[in-house]
């Protein structure tokens, strides 16, 4: 009995830890316990690449920024404005963080009403947060899921790498919405919202390693292990494995967009041609998620598209794993996507061809010649 009261005063202690750790802040945040049974290595279901299991090839345009992302407030007369875009392929993984700087710039205005302009993560994630603080909150946007930029990412996250050539102050803020995320989607976990903790291996072995010795995120990558030749099925000398999130955008976005609407939240479907368009909402405060649209809106001439490219298989629900060896692969309920080269500064939408046929070769040996 007294171990059992024991052990039961630990997991209470530790899930009182846990809560802390996503009210005080990052330097708190402790990872879940991770699966034992990471621990051993295990047969893995082989991606099944060809071209005529090829469904569709989807296109979006991340909006990149010069510089990082952009959370800060701006004042046009009596309206405050406050960005937060500029994500690059970030935008899921850092929705909820950069979410949580934004909330803490609209809280310092005194003011309860709140627009939200975007709809894909970051929008949505916004939106939340200003909800849970018992705020009046509309979305305004052009486009809802699943036809927006988030629909389109990956959902696949990991550590992230900030740049190490960044100002300080810039990458202590991108290290806040880093790990501001990474806990907040932990308490998302489950079918509802399409969110579960699953195996990753990446390339780059007992290199890639050696460099995460002073990475400020090591402590994201959750039971981290290296891998030699003989104890995985890739072709590769060695790869890294640990536990990471995946998130299903299909999935999440329609959960997030729900629960905005069930809390009392209004969507608006509308588009605005120009600032001044902008400037005329009734709320005193509005919350700029616009992505690539903030360019043309607000002039921000270091915001610029990369163009990024996937592939659609059909569903493997035995491939559950995620993998960024040869390119990112990812298993989803909606079909194994496998990624490519991205392109910056171009802005179409059309598939490039050229670059669909090499990311498509890569894939199809990379996974024949598994073990």
């Amino acid at each position: 009995m007294k171990n059992s009261e024991m052990n039961r005063r630990s997991l209470l202690k530790a899930a009182s830890l846990a809560a802390v750790g996503a009210i005080v802040g990052p330097s708190c945040v402790a990872p879940v316990v991770p699966n034992p049974a990471l621990g051993t290595p295990r047969k893995l279901a082989k991606v099944n690449v060809s071209w005529d299991r090829l469904i569709r090839t989807v296109v979006g345009l991340r909006p990149t920024r010069e510089g990082g992302f952009r959370v800060e407030a701006e004042k046009f007369d009596s309206k405050t404005v406050i960005h937060n875009y500029g994500h690059d392929s970030k935008g899921v993984t850092l929705s909820w963080g950069t979410a949580h700087l934004a909330v803490e710039e609209a809280v310092k205005t005194g003011h309860v009403r709140y627009a939200v302009i975007g709809c894909g993560a970051v929008g949505l994630a916004t939106a939340r947060l200003l909800q849970r603080r018992g705020y009046d909150v509309t979305i305004y946007a052009k486009d809802l899921p699943p036809d927006t930029t988030s629909n389109i990412g990956l959902g696949m996250w990991g550590p992230v790498r900030d740049d190490p050539n960044a100002p300080p102050e810039y990458r202590e803020k991108f290290a806040r919405a880093a790990r501001f995320s990474h806990r907040y989607f932990q308490d998302l976990v489950g079918d509802y919202y399409g969110v579960r903790w699953t195996e990753w291996y990446s390339g780059g072995g007992a290199t890639r390693l050696a460099r995460l010795k002073d990475d400020p995120f090591r402590n994201l990558y959750v039971d981290l292990q290296e891998l030699g030749e003989k104890e995985h099925p890739f072709p590769a000398v060695s790869v890294l494995r640990w536990l990471g999130i995946q998130i299903e955008p299909p999935i999440y976005l329609n959960a997030l967009m729900r629960d905005f609407q069930l809390a009392g939240g209004r969507i608006i479907v509308r588009e605005f041609p120009d600032l001044r368009s902008l400037l005329t909402l009734p709320e005193p405060v509005v919350m700029n998620c616009t992505g690539l649209g903030a360019r043309s809106l607000f002039g921000d001439q270091k915001l610029f598209p990369t163009k990024g490219q996937l592939m659609v298989l059909p569903p493997q629900p035995e491939v559950d794993y995620m993998a960024d060896i040869v390119h990112d692969m990812v298993s989803r309920k909606d079909g194994v996507l496998l990624g490519g080269r991205s392109e910056p500064n171009v802005w179409t939408l059309e598939p490039n061809e050229e670059a669909r046929r090499r990311s498509m070769a890569e894939h199809i040996e990379f996974f024949r010649a598994m073990r």
